[in-house]
C-alpha cells in the first residue's frame, strides 16, 4: 500500500507540462495561420484579383476536366463492348485500343449531345407553350379580380376612399422611380445587357474549348493517371505515397458513386413525375417534371427548390390542382428518399443525415448551386481522411477504433490502458411489505 501511494505521489508530484504547452503553441500557430490566410485572401484585393482572373483564365480546363470525368463511365462501358470486336478485325493491340478509345468518346459526347438535346427540345416548345397560356389567361385573371374588387369597394366607401389615396400615392412614387433611377440608369442597364451577351459569347466559347479539352484528356486518361502517381512517389516516401494513392482511389469512389447514383435516382424520378402527372392530367407536366427531375441532383434541399416554382406555374393555371401537386411531391419524395434513393445510392457516402444537411448547407452557402452538388461527395472525402488519420492515432495508442466503445466510456484506465465504462444502473429493490402486497393484490 505504502508504495502504491508513493508511485501515485511521484505521479502527481513529477507532471510534465512541456507536452500541453506543445499542443497549445501548435494550436495557437495553426489558428493564427489560418486567421492570416483568410486576411491575405479576402482583404488584400491584389491576391484576391489574381485568384478571380486564374479562375476565368483556366475556366476552359476545368469544364473539360469535369466533362471527362463525367463521361469517363460511358467510354470505359463502351470499350468493354466493343475491344472484343476491334480485337477479332484488328491484329495490332495497340491500333485496336486506339481506335476503340477514339470511337468510344466520340459515342459518349455524342450521347450527352443527345441527352441534352432531347431535354431542349422537352423544355423548350413547354416553356414557350406555357408563356403564351400565362399572357393568354392572365389578362382574364386580371379583369375577374378587378370585378370582384369594384363590386366589393362599391360596398363600402371608406375602402374605396383609402384605395384611391393608396393608387394615388403608388402613382407619384412610380412617377419619381422612373424620373429619378429608370432613366438616368438606362444607360448602364444598356451596358448591362451588352456585357452580359458578351460573357454568354466568352462562356459558349470556353464550352467548346473545354469539349476539346475533354477529348485530350479522355484519349490519354492513363498517361495522365502515370503522371500523377510518378510525381506522388518521387515527393513522398513509398508508406504516404500509397496513403495518398489509396485516398484519391477511395475519393473516386466516392465521388462515381455518388455522382452516377444520383443522375440515375434523377432520371427516375422525373420520369415518374411525368407519368404521374400525365395521368392527372396536370398543366405543363413535361416542364414540371423535366425541373423536378434536374433539381433533385441536389440532396435533400433539391426537390424542394424544384417543387416551389412548378407549383407556382400550376397555381396560375389551377389552384386546386396546384395543391394537388404539393401533396404529390410529398409524397414521391418520401418515397424517393425511403426506397428509391437508399436502393440506388446505398451507402457511397458513408455520412449521416446531420452531416449531409451539414454539407450541402456549408458548401452550399460558399459556393451556391455548384457547392450544392458537390458538397457531399466533398464532404464524405473529407470525413473518411479524418476517420482514417483518428484510425491510425487510437491504434498506436492501443486503444478500441470503434465508435460503441465510446459511447459509455467513463475514463481510461492509464495502467492497463483500457475504457472504463459506466456502472449500469440495477433497478431498485421494492420492500418486502410492498412485494407482498403486490402478490395478495395479484392472488385476489
Amino acid at each position: 500500500m505504502e508504495e502504491q501511494e508513493k508511485k501515485n505521489y511521484n505521479r502527481k508530484t513529477n507532471w510534465n507540462i512541456r507536452p500541453y504547452l506543445a499542443v497549445g503553441l501548435t494550436s495557437f500557430l495553426v489558428i493564427a495561420a489560418s486567421i492570416l490566410f483568410f486576411f491575405l485572401v479576402y482583404r488584400y484585393h491584389g491576391i484576391a484579383q489574381l485568384m478571380d482572373q486564374t479562375s476565368l483564365i483556366l475556366q476552359p480546363i476545368t469544364i473539360g476536366l469535369v466533362l471527362a470525368y463525367l463521361v469517363t463511365p460511358i467510354v470505359n462501358f463502351e470499350e468493354r463492348c466493343l475491344m472484343p470486336l476491334a480485337q477479332e478485325k484488328i491484329k495490332n493491340k495497340w491500333k485496336a485500343k486506339r481506335l476503340v478509345r477514339g470511337i468510344s468518346v466520340a459515342g459518349a459526347l455524342l450521347f450527352v449531345a443527345v441527352i441534352i438535346g432531347v431535354l431542349l427540345q422537352m423544355v423548350i416548345p413547354e416553356l414557350y407553350r406555357s408563356i403564351n397560356g400565362l399572357i393568354g389567361t392572365l389578362p382574364r385573371q386580371v379583369n375577374s379580380f378587378m370585378e370582384w374588387l369594384n363590386d366589393y369597394v362599391s360596398s363600402d366607401s371608406n375602402i374605396s376612399g383609402y384605395l384611391e389615396t393608396a393608387l394615388t400615392k403608388g402613382t407619384e412614387i412610380f412617377e419619381d422611380w422612373a424620373q429619378t433611377e429608370f432613366l438616368p440608369q438606362s444607360k448602364n442597364i444598356l451596358a448591362g445587357l451588352t456585357s452580359g451577351v458578351i460573357i454568354v459569347v466568352k462562356m459558349v466559347f470556353n464550352v467548346v474549348i473545354g469539349i476539346i479539352i475533354s477529348i485530350y484528356v479522355l484519349m490519354s486518361k492513363e498517361a495522365f493517371v502515370g503522371q500523377g502517381k510518378k510525381v506522388v512517389y518521387a515527393l513522398f516516401s513509398g508508406k504516404k505515397a500509397n496513403v495518398i494513392i489509396h485516398t484519391v482511389h477511395k475519393s473516386n469512389e466516392i465521388f462515381g458513386g455518388f455522382i452516377s447514383g444520383k443522375m440515375l435516382d434523377s432520371l427516375i424520378i422525373g420520369i415518374l413525375c411525368f407519368i404521374c402527372l400525365y395521368f392527372m392530367k396536370m398543366p405543363y407536366s413535361v416542364l414540371v417534371s423535366v425541373i423536378v427531375g434536374v433539381t433533385n441532383v441536389i440532396p435533400f434541399f433539391g426537390p424542394y427548390l424544384g417543387a416551389i416554382p412548378s407549383a407556382i406555374l400550376i397555381m396560375l393555371a389551377s389552384p386546386l390542382k396546384g395543391l394537388y401537386f404539393i401533396i404529390f411531391i410529398l409524397v414521391l419524395q418520401q418515397v424517393d428518399g425511403n426506397i428509391i434513393g437508399p436502393k440506388i445510392l446505398g451507402d457511397s457516402t458513408g455520412l449521416s443525415s446531420f452531416w449531409v444537411v451539414f454539407a450541402i448547407l456549408l458548401f452550399g452557402g460558399l459556393f451556391g448551386i455548384p457547392g450544392m452538388i458537390i458538397g457531399v461527395p466533398v464532404f464524405a472525402v473529407i470525413f473518411y481522411i479524418i476517420k482514417r488519420i483518428l484510425d491510425y492515432i487510437l491504434k498506436r495508442k492501443q486503444l478500441p477504433r470503434d465508435t460503441r466503445s465510446y459511447i459509455y466510456a467513463k475514463k481510461l484506465d492509464l495502467e492497463t490502458n483500457t475504457l472504463v465504462s459506466e456502472p449500469k444502473k440495477e433497478p431498485e429493490q421494492k420492500p418486502k411489505r410492498e412485494k407482498q402486497k403486490v402478490e395478495n393484490n395479484k392472488r385476489k
